[in-house]
């Protein structure tokens, strides 16, 4: 099998993407906030894809990895817009959406607006609702006030440089929140939660599984786990989560 790749034009920027043609479900990669498609994990469920002769495809979101646009001026709502235009474009038939972080926030809201091509959804450490849950809940008071004053903060970085949180980011992601719930999705959903995760707490990620109104949802908590989950035990468990509802 040979991944194929490109781009796709949305709204004056270029969303790069690459896939696998192969039996369905479609596996579709959502990455997280500042995170792109060569990550560990998305490279993990490419080649899990390709030894098993299975459709796959990942992509990346306005201002991230591949594709074109500044990152600083990303919000919720263009980011659900590009995975909502990767799926109607690039795929057919029935989908597994895999979100990691902000993708599986993403995923969920995906779920809701094409609940009938959603076949199941597996979720590592989904940041549902972290604009105002976890970023806006965690600044102090002089992050808040450069925040209203210049519209932008440059908050510190675990994994790198620090990095811009825009006021619009902020304000734009209350538009999509699901937490408390109900969210109104009713496919098969794993969960895969780090006990050790220090950017999205295993209690937040409990809290959205709560609210999921699906009857096959799991939760696993993996008490060493860090936010990545990019152990190869990690990787084998989230291609086993996959393989249960794909």
């Amino acid at each position: 099998m040979i991944e194929r790749s490109g781009f796709l034009q949305r709204d004056g920027a270029q969303i790069a993407w690459r896939s696998l043609d192969g039996a369905g479900p479609t596996v579709v990669w959502l990455g997280g906030f500042r995170s792109d498609m060569a990550g560990t994990k998305a490279q993990g469920l490419a080649d899990w894809a390709m030894a098993r002769g299975r459709g796959y495809l990942r992509f990346d979101y306005f201002g991230h990895g591949g594709s074109s646009g500044d990152f600083a001026q990303g919000t919720v709502t263009r980011w659900r817009a590009d995975v909502l235009t990767v799926l109607d474009q690039l795929t057919q038939g029935p989908l597994v959406l895999v979100g990691s972080s902000m993708g599986g926030w993403l995923a969920c809201l995906a779920a809701m607006a094409r609940p009938d091509r959603i076949a199941g959804l597996v979720l590592i450490a989904p940041a549902a609702d972290f604009t105002e849950r976890l970023i806006w809940a965690g600044m102090d008071s002089g992050a808040r006030r450069a925040l209203a004053e210049d519209g932008v903060w440059l908050r510190p970085s675990l994994y790198g440089d620090d990095y811009p949180i825009s006021r619009d980011l902020i304000e734009d992601g209350a538009r999509w929140s699901i937490l408390p719930g109900p969210v109104g999705i009713t496919a098969p959903v794993r969960i895969l939660q780090g006990g050790a995760d220090p950017d999205v707490p295993w209690r937040h990620a409990l809290a959205l599984a709560e609210a999921i109104e699906s009857p096959d949802l799991i939760f696993t908590l993996i008490r060493d786990g860090d936010h990545r989950l990019s152990r190869e035990q990690d990787i084998q468990r989230l291609i086993a989560a996959v393989e249960e509802v794909a």
